[in-house]
């Protein structure tokens, strides 16, 4: 008998999940797995890098909701390429179905997975899941991506409406999964890995917070943000039921929920962006990147009260708030004139959240580089940011406790002197491309 598998990848859940969806609702036998795929895990710096922790404990639990229904969670780790050649042999698989993924590697991965499955008669099926609009869904009239924010926002309103977007009960097929005896996961440490403590906030889309989102979201000593970017990051929430909840409770909330798309539409239409300046110019900026300086930024010991409670509280929890990041990243690429690039791989490393279109997105808006973004003499003054939303400072003296006492760090650099150097050395630069 011939069976069909759905993969999980950026969707780990059973509710709501396109497709997962289509895959049972054909009526053939679904098989459902999950490679840890080491092109990906190899390149992690830590071993306890919370991200692969949080996978594998969601994972574990979809397992056992899957054993409870007579079924269980197929889960391998090494290359795809090699363990679907085996699992199509094994499981006499004919199709695989999975949801889509718009990252570089990702795209490479299933154009080559594609065709070694073709090559063993097997077909790959892949689904919108993990946004509501993708790749040239909201283009332009004359069929142009945008790249300044607000009209693509009213094009993807206009079309919401028009097009009310359907939820995919996947969870109620779940007759349709593969009974036979699934082999327990592979544990942790046999990957490299070893077990992190959990700092993933929970997966309650609280209604309290969202509604009042718009009024507390600047102030990181607030409990004035969702916390539920993690959960859009790796699926465990869908996207539908998150813009179903903007849209009644808060209006501010739903354009993040935009930006989102926003930026993944940017990487989908301009892939350049992964690893070069939005705005070709921008690459001509002369970066002084002093390793002193960056190191104190990461570490948290730059004399900013603001950015240093910033950069710790990302270290040890994987989490920064996002006015937090704003001026974080503000200040390394226009006080410190280091690369924005750098700052892009910390946060990648660190952040729990990370996702290439947003953080990349989110860093050349910082550093001036990108679409739509902020203009480069825009430079975010430290101490008014702080007076600002942490006038109290209670944000900062959670992450910083020396703070105000002998044992704090002078400021590394001069905040009007910083200022001025930066704006010169950006007028230059693009001046004489």
């Amino acid at each position: 008998m011939t069976t069909i598998a759905f993969w999980f990848r950026r969707d780990l859940r059973l509710k709501d999940n396109h497709g997962l969806w289509q895959a049972l609702k054909s009526g053939k036998s679904v098989i459902p797995v999950f490679i840890f795929d080491r092109h990906i895990l190899d390149l992690l710096e830590d071993q306890d890098d919370r991200r692969v922790s949080f996978i594998y404990d969601t994972l574990s639990a979809l397992d056992a909701e899957l054993r409870a229904m007579g079924s269980g969670l197929l889960v391998a780790y090494g290359h795809p390429e090699t363990i679907w050649q085996q699992w199509i042999q094994k499981y006499n698989i004919s199709d695989v179905h999975t949801n889509h993924d718009y990252e570089p590697y990702a795209l490479q991965r299933d154009e080559s997975l594609r065709k070694i499955l073709a090559s063993q008669d097997c077909k790959l099926h892949t689904y919108k899941d993990q946004v509501i609009f993708e790749r040239d869904e909201i283009v332009k009239d004359d069929g142009k991506p945008y790249t300044v924010f607000t009209p693509y926002k009213n094009k993807w309103l206009k079309a919401f409406e028009e097009k009310m977007t359907k939820s995919y009960p996947s969870e109620s097929l779940g007759m349709h999964f593969h009974k036979m005896a699934y082999p327990a996961m592979p544990i942790l440490q046999s990957m490299g890995f070893v077990h992190a403590e959990d700092m993933i906030p929970p997966r309650v889309i609280s209604k309290t917070v969202i509604a009042s989102y718009d009024q507390t979201r600047d102030y990181p000593a607030v409990q004035g943000t969702s916390r539920l970017s993690v959960h859009l990051r790796f699926g465990t929430l869908s996207v539908r039921q998150a813009v179903a909840t903007g849209l009644k409770l808060n209006g501010t909330w739903l354009n993040e929920l935009i930006w989102r798309e926003f930026y993944m539409m940017i990487l989908w239409h301009f892939p350049h962006v992964a690893g070069a300046s939005f705005k070709p110019q921008y690459d001509m900026i002369p970066w002084e990147n002093n390793p002193e300086y960056f190191k104190a930024w990461c570490d948290g010991l730059t004399g900013y009260p603001i950015v240093d409670a910033g950069m710790r509280e990302l270290k040890q929890t994987g989490f920064m708030h996002n006015r937090v990041r704003m001026v974080t990243a503000s200040f390394l690429t226009k006080h410190l004139l280091c690369d924005w690039r750098l700052g892009e791989a910390w946060f990648a490393r660190h952040l729990l959240d990370f996702d290439v279109s947003a953080n990349n997105g989110g860093w050349q808006w910082a550093a001036g580089s990108g679409c739509d973004a902020a203009p480069y003499f825009r430079v975010f003054s430290p101490q008014a940011q702080q007076d600002k939303f942490d006038a109290k400072g209670e944000y900062i003296r959670k992450w910083v406790p020396e703070w105000g006492t002998s044992k704090y760090v002078k400021p590394i650099v001069d905040h009007a002197t910083a200022r001025i150097k930066a704006i010169e050395t950006y007028k230059k630069a693009l001046r004489s491309e």
